[in-house]
């Protein structure tokens, strides 16, 4: 699959079939994850591959009750630790650097799933400090996405995207 195929095939998917990821999947996923650019090279990303029913619901329930994210085979919650980007890029690394950063290794994430067979979804509805404390994330490191990953139960319509004449500026706004 190429890389625009890969593009357009991304859905995000909320319903997942009831077979488990290997290892061996989960790795290729996040080595993708890390070979994203990251400011200064500072990869101030981190990742937890949950598995765990129970672990999930707590997500569940930071996540204001969306109960689909349960059924996920993996929930990989992306985290950042914003002083990584601070030590050298102050408080724009700290408040910007590093969540362009994890977008970007989010992305990576997502778009190998889909050359893979993968579904995914991308959360980022939650209660940081609860989803903290679910995954025993320790002090100044945030979650900043639940990234849902697993074989798709449905295939989903794309959704609508606006026009390139409509976004699209040349030299000025």
């Amino acid at each position: 699959m190429e890389i625009p195929e890969a593009i357009l095939k991304r859905k995000s998917v909320r319903a997942f079939a009831p077979k488990g990821l290997m290892d061996e999947d989960i790795q290729t996923l996040i080595e993708a994850g890390v070979h994203a650019p990251s400011a200064g090279n500072m990869q101030p990303w981190g990742f937890v591959a949950v598995r765990d029913r129970e672990v999930k619901e707590e997500l569940v329930e930071a996540s204001h009750g969306q109960a689909f994210i349960a059924t996920a085979p993996v929930v990989i919650v992306v985290c950042v630790d914003p002083a990584r980007n601070a030590q050298r890029y102050g408080d724009r690394g700290k408040t910007l650097y590093c969540l362009q950063d994890t977008a970007a290794a989010i992305e990576n994430i997502m778009l190998t799933a889909v050359h893979n067979g993968l579904a995914t979804c991308w959360i980022g509805a939650f209660d940081e400090g609860m989803a903290a404390e679910a995954v025993g994330l320790p002090t100044g490191v945030r979650p900043v996405a639940l990234i849902l990953v697993g074989y798709p139960d449905q295939d989903p319509a794309p959704r609508p995207r606006r026009p390139i004449t409509e976004v699209l500026h040349l030299d000025r706004w």
